[in-house]
């Protein structure tokens, strides 16, 4: 097992700026996530970290060693692609076992490591079978333990689960986060969606344009977003955003929206925030509550969504457990919230702190 460290690391192709001076520590043994939108740099960053793209500027430390112009294979470190990238004409043993016979290792220790990863991965009665006999899950699982059966210092995982269906997916986020526990190494896992990486990752570091937006644990990301950004990204359904003026100390907003922040007037706010499920809908108006226009509804048995307009070409969504709601498209209805759930932005997008007024919104008539 072995820290990571990168310092001040940027990557460049001709005038583009890929990674802009990321700066980041990650502990011996912890399982980190870099979660983002498309082209936000996150595989670049971790195929730097791997040696299999240079790096414009900076140092790249593993263990507390340099390995900046280290070769690839002289890292210590297995990747796992996206694509299972496994040789068809081998069968599962040898695909797992191909570079420890590279590596001239005895064949009763290949045979032995061979046999215990299978065993830990419970693809043991699938030793004999060649990739094209196996389901996505299975070749995802013989990829994995073509990594594990290397002992690396370091494991990094680019988006492994993209090409398995729902099912498939929920189950391998388990094996992973099981194997995670069992073998204690230091982990790296790419994705694009944001409930691996809440369900999976010690920490999760969100990336935006090549740089890193914030980094914490799933729930400090969710409760506690330094940026619009953050907020709008974690989260499904995605947080609900308004425009907002403040005056006197007061925030403006639609449909009449007005509420005391405990901000200093000239605080440049710029958009209040709110998470689906901290919203309630209402027939009457009341304190806390915006007006809209009921859309639709969406039954999922467990739980059920709302669309409300809230003003032109602004559609929240409210979220809620148990029955739908008895509400028709095309009624007005009431959202209102508690104030300790309100998130404000300011224009930059930064998120800023207020105290709550005692009171959620007012509805001002």
């Amino acid at each position: 097992m072995a820290s990571v460290t990168l310092k001040n690391v940027s990557k460049s192709f001709g005038v583009y700026d890929i990674i802009r001076n990321v700066d980041l520590e990650i502990d011996d043994g912890e399982f980190v996530v870099f979660v983002g939108p498309s082209g936000c740099g996150k595989s670049t960053l971790l195929r730097l970290i791997a040696g299999l793209v240079p790096v414009s500027d900076g140092a790249v430390l593993i263990g507390g060693d340099e390995v900046t112009d280290v070769p690839a294979s002289k890292r210590g470190i297995s990747f796992v692609f996206q694509s299972y990238a496994l040789y068809p004409h081998m069968n599962v043993s040898r695909n797992i076992s191909f570079a420890l016979e590279t590596a001239r290792i005895g064949k009763a220790e290949i045979v032995r490591k061979v046999e215990a990863v299978a065993s830990m991965l419970k693809i043991g009665h699938l030793l004999q079978r060649k990739p094209r006999q196996l389901s996505g899950g299975q070749r995802q699982r013989v990829a994995i333990g073509r990594a594990l059966v290397a002992d690396p210092e370091v494991f990094l995982f680019d988006e492994p689960l993209s090409n398995l269906d729902a099912d498939l997916r929920t189950e391998m986020r388990f094996e992973i986060a099981k194997l995670h526990a069992e073998v204690k190494t230091t982990m790296i896992y790419v994705t694009h969606d944001q409930t691996e990486a809440m369900t999976l990752a010690d920490r999760i570091v969100v990336l935006n344009h090549g740089k890193v937006e914030q980094t914490g644990t799933p729930r400090e990301l969710y409760d506690r977003p330094a940026t619009r950004f953050v907020a709008g990204f974690l989260g499904s359904p995605k947080m609900n955003f308004a425009p907002t003026v403040l005056t006197d100390g007061r925030l403006a907003g639609p449909s009449g929206f007005s509420y005391a922040p405990g901000l200093a007037t000239g605080t440049a706010a710029s958009e209040i925030g709110l998470r689906p499920e901290a919203l309630a809908l209402s027939a009457q108006p009341g304190s806390g509550t915006i007006e809209g226009i009921f859309e639709r509804q969406e039954d999922l048995g467990h739980e059920y969504l709302c669309y409300i307009r809230i003003g032109e070409g602004l559609i929240w969504t409210v979220r809620g457990s148990g029955a739908p709601l008895a509400f028709l498209p095309g009624q007005t209805v009431h959202v209102g919230w508690r104030a300790e759930n309100l998130y404000l932005f300011d224009r930059d997008g930064q998120r800023l702190d207020h105290r709550p007024a005692g009171r959620v919104a007012e509805e001002v008539a």
